[in-house]
């Protein structure tokens, strides 16, 4: 029996095609929506955190209030700075990096683009380490060095300049001669695969810092609550720098508060999208109401025909919430390859502007939960067309025009 419901129910809306169609395109549309946008967010949430974890959740940074990471405020973290963070408790070392936008000169082109100043002792290690910075080509900086650089793999490719810059060519940096060393491997994001990393103590000469930090990145010891030794160092640095407390001129976080905050604010612009694509589905849902009410106006005769020869009004009922369920059924498949497609393209499109740290990812809860509220929507939608239709009485349908 429940067979011929579903057949019935199949031949009853392939005979009105281009109705069906016009139907199931709302809950395309928003289906798609919906699954693009979950799949690209979970893909960057899912790299985003798989980074984090990467660098490691042990890492407390200190930087200067104001500014962007460090970068343009008018408070300065020095040498002496990192001297108080290294001796803290619970803190294992600690090393500090430079980072400015400089002017950077190669084959008569000049161009504007990042020049981070590293340690080239072993603390550059856990800058390196939070930076996910590999060496893909050449050599890494070294004791010694002075006017040597690593290039991100932008310069390689020949989108910084014209030319493509590889390892053994030299390039201007300030006006000052660097020969390129290394090349990084790539990283996700342009601002990191357009760095060049120099030795902090040349990067403290051309940019005229001194022994100035941008960021002062510190390890803790094995075994020790990172948030705990973050409140003991904040208390070290406060003491230091002679503020009260409640007006540091500095900020410290941890990694697992950068996770959380992150989480958080891509928790609330996640649903927002998703509450927009909802209107789509919502649209979609009016759809299949109007065209099942419709469709028992059309079929009021048939109807009757059916119940005079013992159909049930069950039967009539389950009938119509076969056919609008059906019609969300399909319209959340074809949503959820079409929402793929989409989300695909964008992945594509994110890595031909170089970052391809933006990736498409597909849970089996995501696919699962678009069919099923799909389904629910076209369900839910049928409904009171369904009771209608297995209200009629016989007679009345049968005289109905």
């Amino acid at each position: 029996m429940i067979k011929d419901y579903f057949v019935f129910s199949f031949k009853s809306l392939k005979s009105r095609r281009l109705r069906t169609f016009l139907t199931m395109l709302g809950i395309f549309i928003g289906i798609a929506a919906v699954v693009s946008l979950i799949s690209v967010g979970q893909g960057l949430q899912k790299a985003i955190t798989e980074q984090f974890e990467a660098m490691g959740t042990n890492k407390i940074m200190v930087m200067p209030k104001g500014g962007f990471f460090g970068i343009g405020s008018s408070v300065v973290l020095d040498e002496d700075d990192l001297k108080v963070v290294r001796g803290s408790r619970g803190i294992k070392d600690a090393g500090g990096f430079l980072q400015r936008v400089g002017k950077i000169s190669y084959s008569d082109e000049n161009k504007y683009t990042w020049v981070a100043g590293m340690p080239v002792d072993e603390t550059k290690k856990i800058i390196f380490d939070t930076s996910n910075f590999k060496i893909s080509q050449g050599r890494d900086l070294k004791k010694g060095d002075s006017y040597k650089a690593v290039a991100g793999v932008r310069f390689s490719k020949g989108e910084i300049f014209d030319k493509e810059v590889g390892v053994g060519d030299r390039v201007e940096i300030e006006g000052f001669k660097f020969d390129i060393v290394g090349q990084l491997e790539p990283i996700g994001n342009p601002d990191d695969d357009s760095t060049l990393i120099i030795p902090i103590e040349t990067a403290g000469d051309i940019f005229d810092a001194g022994d100035e930090f941008s960021i002062i990145i510190a390890e803790v010891v094995e075994g020790e609550d990172v948030g705990a030794v973050a409140e003991s160092l904040k208390r070290s640095v406060r003491r230091h720098r002679d503020v009260e407390e409640g007006e540091e001129d500095f900020a410290i976080t941890t990694f697992e508060e950068f996770m959380e905050t992150f989480g958080s604010v891509f928790a609330i612009v996640q649903g927002v999208l998703i509450g927009i694509a909802a209107i789509s589905l919502l649209v979609g849902g009016i759809g299949i109401l109007n065209t099942m009410y419709t469709a028992v106006l059309q079929r009021t005769n048939e109807i009757g025909v059916m119940k005079a020869i013992g159909a049930r009004n069950s039967d009539i009922m389950y009938l119509f919430l076969i056919e609008s369920g059906f019609l969300g059924l399909v319209g959340g498949a074809v949503g959820i390859l079409i929402g793929m497609g989409m989300s695909k393209a964008i992945e594509l499109a994110a890595a031909q502007a170089n970052f391809s740290i933006l990736k498409a990812h597909f849970p089996w809860y995501l696919i699962l939960g678009a069919l099923a509220f799909s389904f629910l929507v076209g369900s839910i939608a049928g409904v009171w067309p369904a009771m209608q239709a297995s209200k009629l009485k016989p007679v009345d349908a049968l005289r109905y025009e």
